[in-house]
């Protein structure tokens, strides 16, 4: 069975169907951006989910205490974190069919933030360096955060919206070109991901649901509900990010930020439960899955590899 994301916007032929969790809603409308703007009350689903199947819209807002807000799982936000959600459908040309991944015991890995390693600050500048990267032995390179945050420079450590590509660094598409050019020169990608908190500026979660946890916090902020009332949602919300990155950009790993600053006592760990997903889509993505360790104080890597 294909993968196919459940939340946020999906492009379905010429329909687009929407789908976010709002629990803390009893009832919830949608902002459409086309032609024109309009307004479309969604239908309410079960375990507090909200779904429309409509036409004709480019850009989007949830309209939340009459306020509208970006789609928690927007996958691009051309305006920044307090502005619209941008429909993104699947298009891409891959060439990448050939490549089978990384082999973990032959890593040489180049930790790179899109914003500062060259002077354009964006995913094209990192696509002119890639020659230079494999001629220094390179065979993957680890990419600093790049879900959006508010501005246009940051470490990316404080993003509020995972699956929405950082607009100052070119958005979805420039990303998946760097990828799929990256492949193409036997460069393996790697993103780093932070499931440990969300920043300040923009973090419009709270507003949809209990997306947070109330018995922890860590220094940087709100940490996700990973293990009371209502946390299966927000696990999946956070175990579909995972396999997003996999499956939309063809990556080859992520890095997760801190993890002993994930906190769940639940029977089944978050992480292990991230982990046992990614094996579970290695047949249809090819790849096999290896797991790698930084220092257990700062991250956890799971790379795919070929056989």
């Amino acid at each position: 069975m294909t993968w196919r994301l459940d939340i946020g916007a999906n492009c379905l032929g010429e329909e687009v169907k929407l789908r976010v969790w709002a629990p803390y809603h009893e009832r919830l409308s949608v902002v459409l951006y086309g032609n024109d703007r309009r307004v479309e009350e969604m239908e309410r689903e079960e375990r507090g989910y909200f779904s429309l199947v409509t036409k004709g819209v480019k850009r989007y807002t949830y309209l939340v205490k009459g306020k509208e807000l970006p789609d928690p799982a927007s996958r691009f936000q051309p305006e920044g974190v307090h502005g619209p959600s941008q429909v993104v459908c699947n298009e891409f040309h891959w060439e990448d069919k050939d490549w089978k991944g990384l082999d973990v015991n032959s890593l040489v890995i180049y930790e790179l933030h899109v914003g500062t390693f060259t002077e354009s600050g964006d995913f094209q500048g990192v696509i002119g360096k890639l020659d230079y990267l494999a001629d220094l032995g390179v065979t993957a390179v680890e990419l600093m955060p790049v879900s959006q945050f508010a501005g246009s420079r940051n470490w990316g450590y404080d993003g509020v919206l995972l699956y929405a590509v950082q607009n100052s660094y070119g958005g979805p598409e420039e990303l998946k070109k760097l990828v799929n050019e990256a492949h193409k020169r036997g460069i393996g990608v790697i993103v780093d991901v932070v499931y440990n908190h969300v920043g300040p500026e923009g973090n419009y979660l709270g507003e949809f649901g209990p997306y947070f946890s109330t018995r922890y916090r860590t220094p940087w902020g709100p940490t996700f509900n990973f293990d009371e009332a209502w946390s299966d949602e927000v696990r999946h919300y956070v175990v579909q990010n995972a396999l997003y990155w996999f499956h939309e950009y063809h990556v080859d790993g992520l890095r997760l930020d801190s993890v002993p600053n994930i906190f769940d006592m639940s029977s089944r760990h978050i992480l292990a439960e991230i982990a046992d997903e990614i094996r579970k889509a290695e047949d249809e993505l090819g790849k096999r899955q290896g797991i790698a360790r930084s220092p257990p104080t700062k991250s956890h890597v799971a790379v795919m590899r070929p056989e």
